[in-house]
Formats: structure tokens, C-alpha cells, sequence
């Protein structure tokens, strides 16, 4: 049996499309374990995962201009303070800033990886994440999110990462000045395999809007902080998952 091409790479990013002139970038980075220090496997699920929602960007984002690359894991889990995901991304950000410079950055993260996603929205170039499913534990810091948009979709019956967690921490990065929506999906679950056509489209969306900066219309959306009900909501209710 043939192999596929192996993936190009550079320093901690995986290019899963680089177009002739790209304009923008988005970066995955996919799910894990909450402890394990072992490598990712080779078939590595998880970021098999976000290969279907770069397929969706790269289909879905207007012309042939994105940058679309994943983050290259040395370990599966976020261990503790070590914090391993963190780490993955900085330095793949870090990469991405020689190979692409002064280019605006989404990033999209699912469940670790959404923590992972918010946890170096700070880095230069960073306009903002959208967080598919994400883990977000109590009093993880958010007022680094000032100023940049912050868009989570999650199911309330997902049984692995907690929505209302997501929900607390939106409030929590909204009160702290960042620009927030919340999606909460109608089924999913955490894998995201039923309506995945809908968490695609609108994770393509949610990009679109953290790159441009402009409003965006997204199904079951919900602006939140204190000023929630005096402003022009960030997300707002016209597209409906199938």
C-alpha cells in the first residue's frame, strides 16, 4: 500500500495549505489528554479531527489567500504546570512569525487544544480564537484576551469538556474586554461528529470574523458580558446548522 505524502513542516507547525500569496493564517491545534507525557501516535486522531475543519477553511474562506497550519504536539497531554500544549504553540507561533510575517492569525482550537488556543492568544499577530469544545478549567487567566475575539461553540451535552465552563470563562473574557460569542451547538457532542457540516461552517464563520474584525451572523449565538444587552451583539442568530 502507497503512503500518502508526508505533511510539510517547519519547526513546530505542520502546513496543511499554503497558497501562492497568502493574506492570512489560521492555526489548529487539536485535542489530548489531560496527563500523558508519551508522543502523539502516528495515526493521531485527534488532529486527523482538525484536518476536516482545515478542509472546511480552505473551502470555505473566500479565495485562495489563507495560510491554514496545525501545531505540532511533543507530547499528548497539557500535563499540569508544564502547561506542554503552551509551550507547542508559542513556539510554533513563534515559526510562523519568520515564515508569514505581519499576517493576521486565527486560532482554532478543540477541547485541549482550545485551552492550548486561548491560554497564547496574546502572541503577536493573534487577532483571535475560535474554540471548538474546549477545556476551561476554573480561573484560567483571560484578561490577556483584551481587545481580541473570542468565539466558543460548544455543546451542553458534551460529557467531557464542561459548557457551562466555557460559558463562565466568555463571561469572565468579556468583562476583561475582549470581544466574545458563544455558540451552544445543538448536538456534537465533544467529538463533533453529528452536524459536523455545521460545526464546520460555522467555525469558517468565526474565522472569517476574527481575521476581518467584521460582525458576523452565527445560529444560537449569545454576546455576553455586562454591556451585553446596550451593544450591537457580535454574534447574532441567522444561520442554522443542519
Amino acid at each position: 500500500m502507497t503512503r500518502p505524502p508526508a505533511e510539510p513542516t517547519t519547526g513546530a507547525l505542520d502546513l496543511l495549505h499554503v497558497p501562492a500569496d497568502p493574506r492570512a493564517v489560521v492555526v489548529l491545534l487539536h485535542g489530548g489528554r489531560a496527563d500523558a507525557l508519551a508522543a502523539p501516535t502516528r495515526l493521531n486522531l485527534p488532529a486527523r479531527r482538525m484536518d476536516l475543519f482545515a478542509g472546511a477553511l480552505r473551502r470555505g474562506l473566500p479565495g485562495d489567500v489563507v495560510l491554514i497550519a496545525r501545531v505540532r504536539y511533543r507530547h499528548r497531554g497539557w500535563n499540569g504546570p508544564a502547561a506542554h500544549p503552551v509551550q507547542d504553540a508559542r513556539r510554533a507561533l513563534a515559526g510562523l512569525a519568520a515564515l508569514a510575517p505581519g499576517l493576521p492569525i486565527a486560532l482554532v482550537g478543540h477541547s485541549m487544544g482550545g485551552r492550548a488556543a486561548i491560554a497564547v492568544a496574546d502572541c503577536p499577530g493573534v487577532r483571535g480564537v475560535v474554540a471548538l469544545a474546549p477545556w476551561c478549567p476554573p480561573g484560567e487567566p483571560v484578561a490577556h484576551l483584551a481587545g481580541r475575539s473570542l468565539v466558543i461553540l460548544h455543546d451542553d451535552h458534551d460529557r467531557v469538556t464542561s459548557a457551562e465552563q466555557s460559558w463562565a470563562l466568555a463571561r469572565r473574557a468579556a468583562a476583561a474586554r475582549a470581544r466574545v460569542g458563544t455558540v451552544a451547538m445543538p448536538r456534537g457532542g465533544h467529538a463533533m461528529l453529528r452536524d459536523a457540516r455545521g460545526w464546520h461552517r460555522l467555525t469558517v464563520d468565526a474565522v472569517a470574523a476574527v481575521l476581518t474584525g467584521a460582525p458576523l451572523v452565527l445560529a444560537s449565538a449569545t454576546p455576553v458580558g455586562p454591556d451585553a444587552s446596550s451593544r450591537p451583539p457580535y454574534l447574532q442568530n441567522s444561520h442554522h446548522p443542519e
